[in-house]
C-alpha cells in the first residue's frame, strides 16, 4: 500500500514509499521517554509563528506551545486549518491563524508579516522550522534541479522567515524574543547520498550563530536544533526506505535492516520521538534559556 503524498514538496508516487512505519518496541534502547515532569505554561499571553507547521515537527510544537499557552500562527505551503481548528477547540481562550505560505517567495512571507501586525498580534516566538529533505543520490548522480530546490526552500526560505519575522519583532520592540531553527545532524555529521540536504543544514547552523550576534543587540535570541534519527514518521519512512533504495555501500538493501542499523548507530539504541525534538526547542524559545544564543542543541541520543 502506498502512502499519500503528504505535500507539494513530495512525490510519494516515485519515491515509491509504503506505510511501514519501521517502528520498535517501546521499551527497546536505554535512557528512555519520560513525560511525567514536563514544563507548563512558560508561554501564556506570547504569540509564536510555527513554519512547516503541517509537518511532525511543525504539528507538535504548536501542539506544545498552545498547551504551554502561546497563541499560534501557523505557516505552511498545504493548509494547516485542520490543526487550527483542532487548537481553537482546545483552546479557546487563545489566539490561533493558519495561513498558506511558499517560504521562497518574499512577498508572500512579507505580507504574511503585515497582515500580523494590522492585527495586532505581538510576535516574539518562531519556531523557523519548514524544510525539504530532497534526494537520496551519490553524488555523481544527484539531479541539480533538486540540488537547488533544497538550497531555496531550506537556505533561502529559512533566511527570508527569520528575516521577515526579526524585523517584526523588532518593530514591536518587546524584548526576550526567540528564533528557533531546525538544522540537522545531517548537516554535522554529512551522511551519504544526501550531499544537497546536508549542504543545506550546514548552512542553515551557520546562519544561525551569524543572525544570533546580528540580532542580539534588538533582544532577539537565535538558536538552532540538529536532531538526527527520529521516529516513526513520515521523514522517517522515507530516509529508511530510499537509503535502502540508494544502492550505498553504507546500507544495507532491505529497508528493516537499513532501520536496525541506524537504530544501533546510536548510543540510546533508538530512535527519537518526535516530541524528544520538540521539548529542547520549547526550552529554547523560552526564558529559561534567557542566556543562550547562537548554539546548536544535537538531538542524536548520543551519536
Amino acid at each position: 500500500m502506498k502512502q499519500p503524498v503528504k505535500d507539494a514538496l513530495y512525490n510519494t508516487m516515485k519515491d515509491n514509499l509504503t506505510t511501514e512505519p519501521y517502528t520498535f518496541e517501546a521499551d527497546t534502547g536505554f535512557c528512555r521517554q519520560n513525560k511525567e515532569t514536563r514544563a507548563f505554561k512558560r508561554f501564556t499571553g506570547k504569540t509564536a509563528i510555527v513554519t512547516g507547521a503541517q509537518g511532525n515537527f511543525g504539528s507538535e510544537c504548536a501542539r506544545r506551545l498552545a498547551y504551554e499557552g502561546a497563541s499560534v500562527i501557523l505557516w505552511d505551503i498545504v493548509p494547516t486549518t485542520g490543526l487550527q481548528d483542532e487548537l481553537r477547540v482546545a483552546y479557546p481562550d487563545q489566539y490561533f491563524s493558519a495561513f498558506n505560505v511558499d517560504i521562497t517567495i518574499e512577498d508572500q512571507i512579507t505580507n504574511a508579516c503585515e497582515h500580523i501586525r494590522q492585527t495586532n498580534k505581538q510576535v516574539s516566538l518562531l519556531f523557523n522550522n519548514a524544510g525539504y529533505q530532497g534526494e537520496f543520490t551519490p553524488t555523481i548522480d544527484y539531479p541539480v534541479d533538486d540540488f537547488k530546490k533544497i538550497m531555496d526552500i531550506n537556505v533561502n526560505g529559512s533566511f527570508i522567515v527569520m528575516k521577515a519575522v526579526a524585523n517584526l519583532m523588532k518593530k514591536n520592540n518587546l524584548g526576550g524574543c526567540s528564533i528557533v531553527n531546525t538544522a540537522s545532524m545531517a548537516g554535522i555529521g554529512a551522511p551519504p547520498n544526501m550531499i544537497a540536504y546536508s549542504a543545506s543544514k550546514a548552512a542553515v547552523k551557520h546562519m544561525t550563530v551569524i543572525a544570533a550576534k546580528d540580532l542580539a543587540p534588538l533582544n532577539i535570541r537565535v538558536n538552532s536544533i540538529s536532531p538526527a534519527y527520529i521516529g516513526p514518521g513520515f521523514m522517517w519512512t522515507r530516509q529508511v526506505e530510499l537509503q535502502a533504495k540508494s544502492g550505498s555501500i553504507y546500507f544495507n538493501k532491505e529497508p528493516r535492516k537499513v532501520a536496525e542499523q541506524m537504530v544501533n548507530s546510536v548510543p540510546m539504541h533508538r530512535y527519537g520521538a518526535i516530541d524528544e525534538v520538540i521539548g529542547p526547542v520549547l526550552f529554547l524559545l523560552s526564558d529559561d534559556a534567557s542566556y543562550i544564543t547562537g548554539e546548536d542543541i544535537k538531538i542524536t541520543g548520543g551519536e
